[in-house]
């Protein structure tokens, strides 16, 4: 792991589901005292009401705030990547800011955004 652990929208619904790969690299981040983070918008994306996994992880994750600044380079992103995934765009942002490795389902789309950052990104397919 890069120096922290950012969490895609696959990663909490990975958690929620007793994902083993999940759970292990989870405790490998606390164990190592890894900052872990999670986008607002990802949380936006899996959240619906009432998920006691999610809320208990949210106590070890820092959530990131997509402000007017992290927006416009989410979407100076996506007309370089020619992508229209607001939410995936977000985390590659900042994760690439942070020189964190990503944790993802869907590496295909997170790496074609990390290329057009530099690709200075780690990706882990969960």
């Amino acid at each position: 792991m890069a120096t922290g652990l950012t969490l895609d929208s696959g990663a909490l619904i990975a958690a929620e589901r007793g994902d083993r790969q999940f759970w292990a690299l989870w405790k490998e981040a606390l164990d190592r005292g890894v900052p872990i983070t999670a986008q607002a918008a990802v949380l936006a994306q899996v959240w619906r009401g009432n998920s006691p996994v999610i809320a208990r992880m949210l106590g070890a994750c820092q959530v990131e705030a997509l402000t007017e600044a992290r927006a416009k380079q989410v979407g100076r992103l996506l007309g370089l990547s020619r992508s229209a995934d607001v939410v995936d765009a977000a985390v590659v942002v900042g994760a690439a800011e942070r020189r964190d490795t990503i944790l993802t389902s869907d590496p295909e789309d997170i790496e074609r955004l990390v290329r057009a950052v530099g690709g200075s990104v780690a990706i882990i397919p969960i």
